[in-house]
């Protein structure tokens, strides 16, 4: 019984920040941070013990907090009975080997910690690709420094490494799998722009939805499309992108897509392995930011997505500024715009405003006509199914009736043949 009961203990961490007067607000760490810290360590189904904030001018070259602090940390973990130490900072290879050597325990930093939150959520094929990928690109310039925590296979925080393969391996072997998996992921990238330009050639926009890990990205999804993604309160829950298609209105489908969610001082590795899926956000034709009305720390949250949408949306695509949770605040405490909108996914409050500010975002240059086409331009029916979202045809005595729904190109070429408007 004991040894079973070891298993399922969760790891107790120390969780140390270093607040320098050099680094970059990127790379300081705050209470906030912090506390953000805690909540990916209970993700990763760990438990905090201490938290410990440390102010310097600049990182220690060797123990980046300093012998004197790393030492009071060593005494802390015997205290409270901790397994490891997690930095909310990102530390050098160097760092690591020294801290581990003074403190006696394994130590992770904040960017291990959310790769061992990753590896246990990828689900599909490709979200573990995207993984392994990151794993790798993290692991590979701090092979000298990192020792004895290479070897650590198992299921505690920090040891879900890359499937089989040997984290001693060395560095030529470790390239060879990481051009292996950006090729497999460059395949996935492939198919994923032939069915873009299938949703393109059909005329059906795409919806992606952004915002802060844990701010109900896919319970919306969910409330809207019916699409049964698993929605718990916790962060990263989603990984894989999901895509659905939504009637909007008898004028407008669009495809709605979920997206991994973002998160301060996100790993610029983590974003390159999960290109593949953030790439959706490059060819929306409209995001939806879901923001967590009811969040004591939303205005930075903000900041952080409007960042990475600026990085990774095309120029120009209009965003939607999602207030989710509404009905946890005061009506005061959410902005007012045409760009605005007041909803809460669990409830489902504001949802019927949501779809309009979809539709007038995007149905501004859709028409819903029907034509009357010759006979003898029977060919520009084949050109509506292609092109045009097409409710009906009959053929008639006068020629063929078809009821669609066109862009603005399309109704510009149609023009002739239109002889209702819907």
């Amino acid at each position: 019984m004991e040894s079973n009961f070891e298993k399922i203990t969760p790891e107790r961490a120390v969780l140390v920040g270093l607040n320098a007067d050099c680094f970059t607000q990127a790379q300081t760490a705050t209470d906030e941070t912090l506390e953000e810290l805690e909540a990916l360590l209970e993700t990763a189904g760990g438990f905090c013990t201490a938290k410990i904030l440390q102010n310097r001018h600049t990182p220690d070259a060797h123990s980046f907090i300093g012998e004197g602090k790393a030492q009071e940390v060593r005494m802390l973990l015997e205290a409270t009975e901790s397994t490891m130490v997690i930095f909310d900072n990102e530390l050098s290879p160097g760092n690591i080997r020294a801290l581990e050597e003074i403190m006696g325990v394994p130590v992770l930093d904040r960017s291990a910690l959310i790769l061992d939150i990753f590896a246990q959520r990828a689900k599909t094929k490709e979200g573990r690709l995207q993984v392994e990928l990151a794993q790798y690109q993290y692991l590979l310039p701090r092979l000298s420094g990192m020792g004895k925590n290479l070897s650590r296979q198992g299921g505690g925080i920090g040891t879900r490494g890359p499937g089989e393969t040997k984290l001693e391996s060395d560095r030529r072997h470790i390239r060879e799998r990481i051009t292996r998996l950006k090729q497999e992921l460059e395949q996935v990238r492939q198919v994923r722009g032939v069915q873009r330009e299938r949703r393109m050639k059909n005329s059906v926009p795409v919806v992606a939805i952004v915002g802060y890990t844990n701010a109900g990205k896919s319970t919306l999804l969910n409330k809207l499309t019916g699409a049964g993604i698993p929605a718990n309160n916790r962060l990263f829950d989603t990984l894989d992108t999901t895509s659905r298609q939504l009637t909007v209105s008898d004028n407008l489908d669009v495809i709605l897509s979920d997206t991994v969610g973002f998160i301060a001082k996100l790993p610029h590795h983590l974003v390159d392995a999960f290109r593949a899926t953030l790439e959706e956000l490059e060819y929306a034709d409209l995001l939806l930011h879901v923001i967590d009305a009811a969040d004591p720390d939303r205005e930075n949250h903000i900041e952080v997505v409007d960042r990475l949408i600026a990085k990774l949306a095309k120029p120009g695509t209009p965003v939607l500024r999602c207030y989710n949770k509404a009905d946890l605040v005061e009506k005061t405490e959410i902005p007012v715009g045409s760009d605005v909108v007041a909803m809460s996914a669990a409830t489902g409050q504001g949802m019927d405003t949501l779809l309009q500010s979809i539709e007038n975002a995007l149905g501004h240059s859709r028409h819903h006509v029907v034509l009357t086409i010759p006979y003898a331009m029977g060919g520009l029916v084949e050109t509506l199914h292609s092109n045009a979202k097409v409710n009906a045809v009959d053929y008639t005595s006068e020629g063929i009736v078809v009821d669609a729904v066109l862009d603005e190109i399309l109704y510009g070429r149609m023009k002739n043949y239109v002889t209702k408007e819907c």
